[in-house]
């Protein structure tokens, strides 16, 4: 671990790659079988999401808006605007369940959601996600432990097959499916919420829903309460453990702050076979642990030579650095879109909360980019390499099948970001 400064000295950010908490909102609840989001704000607000996720994931996105006014925002404080959005949205479809959150304009002005969702006869589930605080990360981390809140039915049984993975909002759906997949290799019943791997995942259905196809479905969120086993994946997502285990107290929980690189796989297969008894995973996942060992050696000259910055979520920032460190990567700065406990564990030699300019200003000490699609103007403007990572990725299709973690993912990474590191060399 290198230099820490988490916050920024400036009074905003000029050019920005952080996402909002509603955004993440919005994402959770597309992680739950014919759920419809419904963005307390106004229209634009919602619609700029909507075509924001429809270009990176390449899938309709289903969401709704109580488009509200600033005028309505105060008149009425959009009480009147929810319900009649409910009943609307009910007119056309019949989800088995609202996702009901905010934006900045009801939040300024102190609309109680909470009261409103006890006047609307439907199931519903409600989190305050105020656009001016938290981004991504924490939208997603908030709308899963409402979803845990109000739902999930206290009880003191215990199936011991059951295992519940809370994963971070960064991980594709792919990788959330490669987890589910490692789990039930060892015999447990895997459930995860939200589960984005069933859902936009980048499957072909039968014919474009007007709700989100795919997920957890509540009647499974309602029955999480007796799982054996429950695996937080981020540091965002702890809270959502303990609201977990105030339905069940015998509930047992391990933390995972991300599953990239050697030693994390390992920590993750380690803890299943102690749970399981097995003394050997199956052949292909010891296969695919060798195989990231030679991944390792093979990227090691590329990676060893290539100073890297890494932009993105904290959760997803640690795996990141963590897998080049393991390599013999440098990162030389890690920029978060904002403040977490995890930034003090990033491997990287300057670790700081901040936007593009700050990455520009400390153009001298990278060569290679790992992040979002707002940095490809800056990689080409500086002739740097790019990696893209995170959200969004409008330049590439397949974005939902990237795999980054465990021992399979962790291998297909090193090799791009050598190859990346390689083609940028060569091109300078």
């Amino acid at each position: 671990m290198g230099e820490v400064r988490h916050k920024s000295n400036k009074p905003l950010q000029v050019n920005p790659f952080k996402l909002s908490q509603p955004m993440g909102a919005t994402l959770a609840f597309l992680g739950i079988d014919k759920c419809m989001p419904l963005m307390h704000g106004g229209q634009g607000c919602t619609s700029f999401t909507k075509v924001f996720y429809t270009r990176h994931f390449c899938e309709p996105i289903a969401i709704q808006t109580s488009a509200i006014t600033d005028a309505i925002a105060v008149l009425d404080g959009g009480d009147y605007s929810i319900v009649e959005s409910v009943k609307n949205i009910c007119k056309k479809v019949t989800p088995s369940l609202i996702g009901l959150h905010t934006t900045g304009l009801p939040e300024t002005k102190g609309d109680d959601i909470r009261g409103v969702a006890g006047k609307v006869d439907y199931p519903l589930v409600w989190v305050n996600t105020p656009d001016y605080e938290g981004g991504l990360e924490s939208g997603w981390a908030l709308t899963c432990q409402a979803l845990i809140e109000q739902l999930v039915k206290p009880t003191d049984d215990i199936d011991p097959q059951k295992l519940v993975i809370l994963p971070h909002v960064s991980l594709q759906p792919i990788e959330v499916e490669k987890i589910k997949q490692t789990c039930e290799a060892f015999g447990f019943n895997t459930f995860a919420l939200p589960d984005l791997s069933t859902s936009l995942d980048g499957h072909l259905g039968e014919k474009q829903a007007a709700l989100s196809s795919g997920g957890i479905a509540v009647e499974e969120i309602q029955q999480l309460g007796d799982a054996a086993l429950v695996l937080t994946i981020g540091d965002s997502m702890q809270k959502c453990a303990t609201a977990l285990q105030k339905k069940n107290p015998t509930l047992r929980h391990q933390h995972f702050p991300h599953l990239s690189g050697l030693e994390a796989s390992d920590s993750l297969l380690a803890l299943l076979m102690r749970e399981t008894g097995i003394e050997l995973p199956q052949t292909n996942i010891v296969r695919w642990r060798k195989r990231l060992q030679d991944a390792m050696l093979d990227s090691h000259f590329s990676l060893g030579q290539t100073r890297c910055l890494v932009v993105g979520e904290p959760d997803q920032l640690a795996g990141i650095c963590q897998s080049l460190y393991e390599a013999g990567g440098r990162v030389s700065v890690a920029i978060s879109t904002v403040d977490s406990p995890q930034l003090e564990k990033i491997r990287a030699a300057k670790v700081l909360v901040g936007d593009l300019e700050d990455a520009e200003a400390l153009a001298d000490d990278y060569d290679l980019i790992i992040g979002n699609f707002h940095c490809e103007a800056l990689a080409h403007r500086l002739h740097k390499g790019l990696v893209l990572r995170g959200i969004p990725n409008w330049e590439q299709v397949g974005n939902p099948l990237k795999n980054d973690i465990l021992y399979e993912g962790g291998a297909y990474f090193l090799f791009e970001c050598a190859n990346a590191a390689n083609a940028m060399r060569h091109a300078g």
